[in-house]
């Protein structure tokens, strides 16, 4: 009989466990896979739902290989070695359903409030953003000769539920861990323009930053355009240095500006501001206080990455042993 025959007394349960297990299937699904995977990182908000359904769809066939196909669980290695593959491709798939991956950009000083400039999450994600309270206390960051960025530290204040502060100094490798959420710091940096809008009529003033494009980068572009505060005027703003604020030709550090004039320019009007100046408009009054830096944070969510590693290391061991006993075992007494 050929080893694809199935025999006549097969019943239709174990018949569709072939089928649904068989290695054709798992050729197919494996390209479904890949592809989910590269749509879900080149389409923007990527596709959260469609990759989570590829790999369960793979769970799923091996699944019904494992019940179908008696030699995979005839060496007990070899059978913990596909049911750790199983969890892995089903914690895969509920890790899409409930990861999360953003950015944000905080000026020094300006608390996380829970909102992200940037949002890939599944559709079954906790929102536990809203809950969770930090502020950025500045950073420093070491520079080589011709701009090789180093080290980043950044100290942050984090805020419990109980209203109790607690400091921490986090990096790109060592993150802040809150309720599962990872926050990271990135080599998106650059400067803020704190201005102060006083509106006429009476109502409070607001005081905001205006974050300029990343620095040292963006060294020749920083200029950013921006809608004053209830109003519907549009204003520009751009940032002129005397001199680089980091010095390509040494070991620096990260560093506000020394000497700098800020171009204002609204409603075909042009005025050159420093620290302490301020600008009228039908509107209101904008002040601008003085320059700050900011800083962008990469956050990432996954709860099923510990039982991933775990299933992983399972898998690699029951591998491993499957190869040990055939090599010993063709190799036969010494």
């Amino acid at each position: 009989m050929n080893a694809t025959t199935i025999p006549c007394h097969e019943g239709p349960v174990r018949r569709l466990l072939r089928e649904a297990g068989s290695t054709r299937l798992t050729l197919v699904l494996l390209a479904v896979v890949a592809l989910a995977v590269i749509a879900h990182a080149r389409i923007e908000g990527g596709l959260a739902g469609p990759l989570a359904a590829a790999f369960a769809l793979a769970a799923a066939n091996l699944g019904a290989a494992l019940l179908a196909n008696e030699r995979l669980r005839a060496d007990l290695a070899l059978f913990v070695f596909h049911l750790a593959l199983l969890v892995l491709l089903a914690l895969a798939a509920l890790g899409r359903l409930t990861a999360l991956t953003g950015t944000l950009e905080l000026a020094q000083g300006e608390v996380f409030d829970g909102r992200l400039l940037t949002q890939e999450s599944g559709p079954l994600h906790p929102d536990g953003l809203t809950r969770l309270r930090f502020v950025n206390d500045g950073f420093t960051i070491a520079y080589a000769e011709g701009w090789r960025r180093g080290r980043t530290s950044n100290d942050v204040r984090v805020f419990g539920h109980d209203g109790r502060a607690t400091r921490h100094t986090i990096g790109d490798i060592e993150p802040l861990v809150l309720d599962g959420y990872r926050f990271y710091t990135t080599p998106n940096k650059g400067f803020a323009i704190v201005m102060r809008w006083v509106p006429r009529g009476g109502q409070p003033p607001e005081r905001g930053t205006v974050h300029l494009p990343s620095y040292p980068l963006n060294e020749h572009r920083q200029a950013q355009s921006w809608r004053i505060p209830g109003t519907s005027r549009e204003a520009w703003v751009m940032l002129d240095l005397d001199a680089p604020a980091i010095d390509p030709s040494r070991a620096s550090t990260f560093q506000l500006p020394g000497a700098h004039r800020l171009v204002f320019v609204t409603g075909g009007e042009r005025r050159e501001l420093r620290p302490g100046d301020n600008f009228a408009v039908p509107e209101g009054v904008l002040v601008y206080e003085g320059l700050t830096a900011w800083m962008g944070y990469k956050v990432f969510y996954d709860p099923t990455l510990p039982w991933l590693l775990a299933c992983a290391g399972v898998g690699v061991l029951a591998l491993a042993a499957f190869f040990w006993r055939r090599f010993v075992r063709e190799r036969g007494p010494a």
